[in-house]
């Protein structure tokens, strides 16, 4: 059962939207061969598994993530006996698919948050000058990053809304109270990552202005 196709075919060309910088490091990612899980990884669940925080994340680490979790987001869900709580009914079911959809995209903004934050600059120093080009292409990329974590975001809001309708009100996936916890902050606007990925790309802005601003006097 492909759920999350039916359920928002407009965005189908979503693919399309993921950078090219990122398939190409991915690719890159792969060749070198992380570790690969040694049975058949097909369901949702099965590939979430593979994803995990690293002590130090290295801007490998946050790829293999991502790869992990965008596999995640596109496979068809395991058969409710091996959701990752218990699901009891079809209601239960149905909120339990619309949740995990909300917690894969909001992961996907967290390590494109990650991955950009490991290029960006936080000010233009003028003793950088004579390395101003680097510095803003790495601007450009950490740019690329914040902005495809803003798409990942608007995805987990259209997700927490279906989980967040009125027929679900009283059903509560105990096994899954994180995830419960994370639709109802960002119904009650408690966790809003498009305000903080504003204010990251305005201050990325600023100072690629000031790069952009320095000649052969700055240094």
């Amino acid at each position: 059962m492909n759920t999350h196709r039916a359920l928002h075919p407009a965005r189908q060309n979503a693919g399309g939207k993921r950078t090219a910088f990122l398939l190409t490091a991915l690719f890159f990612v792969l060749l070198a061969g992380f570790p690969l899980p040694s049975y058949t990884v097909r369901y949702k669940e099965q590939f979430y598994r593979l994803y995990h925080i690293h002590y130090n994340q290295y801007p490998d680490d946050t790829m293999e993530n991502i790869y992990w979790l965008e596999r995640a987001v596109e496979a068809d869900f395991c058969n409710p006996l091996y959701a990752m709580g218990r699901i009891e009914t079809k209601a239960e079911w149905e909120k339990y698919r619309y949740l995990f959809m909300m917690h894969l995209n909001l992961k996907l903004v967290e390590q494109h948050l990650r991955l950009g934050s490991k290029w960006d600059k936080q000010a233009a120093y003028f003793y950088n000058a004579p390395w101003k080009e680097q510095n803003i292409d790495s601007l450009n990329t950490a740019e690329t990053c914040y902005k495809t974590a803003l798409y990942y975001w608007e995805e987990a809001k259209l997700w927490a809304e279906k989980a967040n309708v009125q027929r679900f009100a009283f059903l509560f996936l105990t096994d899954l109270q994180f995830w419960e916890d994370e639709r109802e902050r960002i119904a009650n606007g408690k966790l809003d990552y498009a305000r903080t990925i504003g204010r990251e790309l305005e201050r990325l802005e600023r100072v690629r202005a000031e790069f952009l601003a320095m000649d052969e006097n700055t240094y």
